[in-house]
């Protein structure tokens, strides 16, 4: 069973010809879908900025912001590595709690430095990913209730391993830094998801792996009969997203400072939100890293003016609610649309017959005054 389906909506202009006001309105009618929530999110930035010219437009709400969604971020891109390939890895959330209390309980009460510690928590998101491909590719477990199942009983042994309470200790101020540090005033975790970012653009953008693992998302079955192993390549997104997971508990864990056993769980819904949206913006119907930066900065920008006007505490859990919502029922659009281009018949050719004349004033000029290509 697939989870979700990974399929690409790209702008068609190449039927929008057209000079002068009416051809740009036109032009930009065709990539308002692809750019809406981008042009949605420009908006809000300059609503919020006229409501609150002395809070919201500063470089220090943008410091604020930029710091506080590093690890929302971090998931989000984490979970969309798994829906490129038409799964969905709910068991982020769960996981985050435990590598965030193994980053602070390794160093405090096992005195492990912080590098070794990150090593192992890594290791630990690695085996966690394979656990998930396991289910979905062996077991053949649908993969949201596979992974629900997963991150349930992870929480479960960070409930255990804490008995419920908060890890407390002593810790490098050299560990904090991986958090709380700036580089150029622009905070580290910031940094983290800006450099990642590239790395997984350019690694599924631009190389055959990226190519395979869009391939796998949009038709398993086709994919396989070209010679493509689906298995294998399922398996590397799960990695994948565990050790992206595993990250983010790091960060985490240097940002708080203390081990809380429910913190992971308020990062799963956003992070989900941002990858859904993600999906209908820069290429709609298709998970890319762009979109889903941009359904993370919508979040924050919206959720940081609704505070700042003196939103009430619900105000953020139903934002990212309604915009979960919107962002599925967008997707849901998106990929009916892309569905009904591909179904699509192809144009008509007229081959003529092998001995009829041919007419030198019926072919097209070489200098293509006719606007028409040559006939292949």
């Amino acid at each position: 069973m697939q989870s979700l389906k990974s399929n690409a909506l790209e702008p068609d202009l190449s039927d929008v010809q057209e000079a002068g006001i009416g051809g740009m309105i036109k032009r930009l009618s065709r990539m308002i879908p692809s750019y809406g929530v981008v042009l949605l999110t420009l908006a809000l930035i300059v609503l919020f900025s006229v409501l609150l010219p002395q809070t919201f437009p500063t470089w220090t709400n943008a410091r604020l912001i930029l710091s506080n969604q590093a690890v929302t971020a971090l998931l989000a891109l984490a979970v969309m590595i798994p829906m490129v390939a038409g799964k969905i890895d709910i068991s982020v959330g769960y996981g985050v709690v435990l590598f965030e209390i193994l980053g602070i309980s390794l160093q405090s009460q096992n005195h492990l430095p912080w590098p070794l510690v990150i090593v192992i928590v890594v290791v630990l998101g690695a085996v966690l990913g394979v656990i998930n491909a396991m289910l979905v590719e062996l077991a053949q477990i649908d993969a949201f209730i596979a992974t629900l199942g997963t991150g349930t009983v992870v929480y479960a042994v960070a409930l255990w391993y804490t008995g419920g309470q908060q890890v407390i200790g002593t810790l490098p101020p050299s560990f904090f830094q991986l958090g709380g540090g700036s580089l150029l005033g622009i905070p580290l975790p910031a940094i983290y998801v800006l450099v990642l970012s590239v790395v997984m653009w350019l690694a599924l953008d631009h190389t055959p792996l990226g190519r395979y693992l869009y391939a796998v998302g949009a038709n398993p079955e086709a994919a396989r009969l070209n010679g493509v192993s689906t298995r294998k390549y399922i398996i590397l997104a799960f990695v994948a997203s565990g050790v992206i997971t595993a990250l983010a508990g790091t960060v985490l864990a240097s940002k708080l400072r203390i081990g809380q056993i429910g913190v992971g769980l308020d990062y799963l819904l956003p992070a989900l939100v941002a990858a859904f949206l993600g999906s209908t913006t820069i290429k709609p119907g298709r998970v890319n890293v762009w979109g889903t930066i941009v359904g993370i900065v919508i979040l924050a920008v919206g959720i940081s003016g609704l505070q700042q006007l003196g939103g009430a505490f619900w105000v953020e859990p139903m934002f990212n609610g309604l915009t979960l919502l919107v962002a599925i029922g967008l997707a849901g659009v998106a990929g009916r649309k892309r569905s009904a281009v591909k179904r699509l018949p192809p144009p008509a050719v007229t081959v003529p017959a092998v001995n009829a004349p041919v007419v030198l004033s019926e072919l097209p000029s070489q200098s293509g005054a006719t606007g028409q290509g040559d006939t292949p």
